[in-house]
């Protein structure tokens, strides 16, 4: 928010940009990322940054038309830390030569050694005579500009760490915020006390100057939220509703598709613990019948976007006076709606249920978390008060069971699985592992399977057991549960769900977007 300390990070392309940021604010240092054609002179002025991170990017400074900050970002008079293009791009700018690799490129773990003299920017850094890195570059500096000097090498980067003291400018070869850099962290924290950041980035600081934007930007209209029960959507009506009160109404849509008492529990704390005005539309019958008979994967996941969209819209055409839709966007989806190339900005989470509606339905929209990243919205909900076994919840899908129940949905199914899931999440909550686990799940194979129980002969279904770990949600990989844990866990669910006979557990690792089944 403009009346914090600034850092300013000028993108050039980089996968690992938004890494940069999460580490600035892990340290309270309030940072925004802007594409590289965005930054203009006119735009340094009025962002007025405390310091400047150039990105690294997958170009090459001799390309003609590659891209470049504005030359003012090196007279503004604050501190300026380049990183692996960003590198590159400085010292092209200001004087120095970059060269194509010819055997100097380097593209993973490194390790960088000192030179003699000492630089406060690596405070910390060489205390056991080197320092791993990740490197990703094929050019490389091969002359330094005037006024700088090298502080680090590595065996195909021999500029790895350059610095201009006079004018606090830094420069490195490599990305000091990812992983495989175990020290980076470090590195920023210097940077930024160089700078002169006094910290004031803190969630407490955040939710006042949130409440009083929301008062001003809504005065004394109506606003809507989308309520689903999920982390995002909740802090949101939260935030709101300490802000505007009665002006808030939420609507929570409930599509049948969700977890065992999940929809008891959402009206419980937001209706009678909050005290909010709480629309509970239940039109599990138009959702389930809608689905009856469909087994591809792509439609039930748009008939039930399609349906949410049309019956958020009946509910909310009931409130009279809404001129404001809440939404819970989040920082990494204003980014990625930030076309880098420069050509047309792709919708803010187009992926979500209420997706489409504020043009539908002429709504402004209000959204107090665009700003944040998941961690900050999980402190912030703490800030707030809402419940720890709440913000720490594993993340559920939009379409709920419905991605969990491959094939045809059935209402029998649904039952089966949720009785399925309420002892696996029951047992991993007993075991103590719920939090050490990103996301776990039952779901209910679409096939059944002959099995002996006692005496008898059963023809039940099989269910698949999912638990894994992930930082991101980007990928995943699997959680090592003990042979016991998943021995007494299947145990259980025999035992105490009517309908299924064998249990799986699913050990695959995964790659982007594949994380839930279907």
């Amino acid at each position: 928010m403009s009346s914090h300390e600034r850092l300013l990070i000028i993108d050039f392309g980089s996968q690992v940009t938004q890494l940069i940021a999460r580490r600035l604010r892990e340290l309270s240092v309030y940072c925004e990322i802007h594409p590289y054609q965005n930054v203009t002179s006119e735009f340094l002025i009025g962002f007025a940054p405390k310091a400047v991170i150039l990105s690294g990017g997958p170009a090459s400074v001799m390309t003609e038309g590659s891209p470049r900050p504005p030359k003012e970002v090196f007279s503004l008079g604050v501190p300026v830390l380049g990183i692996c293009y960003g590198q590159q791009v400085m010292m092209h700018m200001l004087g120095g030569k970059v060269e194509r690799g010819h055997g100097t490129a380097e593209f993973g773990r490194a390790y960088v050694t000192p030179e003699d003299a000492k630089l406060p920017l690596l405070d910390g850094w060489f205390d056991g005579g080197k320092e791993q890195v990740w490197m990703s570059h094929g050019d490389h500096v091969s002359a330094i500009a005037p006024g700088f000097e090298v502080y680090g090498t590595s065996p195909n980067a021999p500029f790895a760490i350059t610095a201009d003291t006079e004018r606090n400018f830094f420069a490195v070869q490599f990305h000091p915020e990812v992983h495989h850099t175990p020290n980076g962290a470090k590195l920023y924290e210097n940077f930024i006390k160089l700078a002169g950041f006094s910290g004031d980035w803190t969630m407490g600081a955040y939710r006042e100057q949130a409440i009083e934007a929301i008062r001003k930007q809504v005065g004394d209209k109506q606003v809507i939220c989308g309520l689903s029960g999920g982390v995002d959507s909740s802090v949101a009506a939260v935030l709101i509703h300490e802000a505007i009160g009665d002006q808030l109404t939420c609507v929570f849509v409930d599509h049948g598709l969700l977890r065992k008492g999940e929809a008891e529990e959402v009206v419980t704390m937001f209706r009678d613990h909050y005290n909010m005005k709480l629309i509970h539309a239940d039109e599990q019958e138009l959702f389930l019948g809608a689905l009856d008979g469909q087994a591809d994967p792509e439609t039930k996941r748009k008939i039930i976007g399609g349906l949410f969209i049309d019956v958020f819209q009946k509910y909310a055409n009931k409130i009279d006076g809404a001129e404001y839709l809440a939404q819970g966007t989040l920082y990494p989806d204003v980014i990625e709606s930030v076309s880098f190339s420069g050509g047309p900005s792709v919708t803010i989470k187009s992926h979500h249920n209420v997706g489409g509606l504020p043009e539908k339905m002429g709504l402004k929209l209000v959204e107090p978390l665009r700003e944040l990243f998941k961690d900050e919205v999980r402190a912030l909900g703490t800030e707030l008060g809402l419940p720890k076994s709440f913000i720490g919840r594993h993340p559920f899908p939009g379409p709920g069971l419905a991605i969990r129940c491959p094939g045809e949905i059935t209402r029998a199914k649904l039952d089966i699985l949720r009785e399925a899931d309420a002892v696996y999440i029951d047992q991993i909550r007993k075991h103590g592992l719920y939090d050490e686990i990103w996301q776990a799940f039952v779901a209910i194979l679409p096939v059944r399977t002959v099995g002996v129980m006692g005496d008898g002969r059963t023809y039940d279904y099989a269910c698949a057991l999912r638990a894994v770990t992930s930082v991101d949600g980007m990928t995943a990989d699997y959680y090592p549960f003990s042979h016991e844990f998943l021995g007494e866990t299947a145990t259980r669910i025999i035992n105490e769900v009517e309908g299924i006979n064998r249990v799986t557990y699913d050990i695959t690792s995964k790659p982007p977007g594949t994380i839930e089944w279907e």
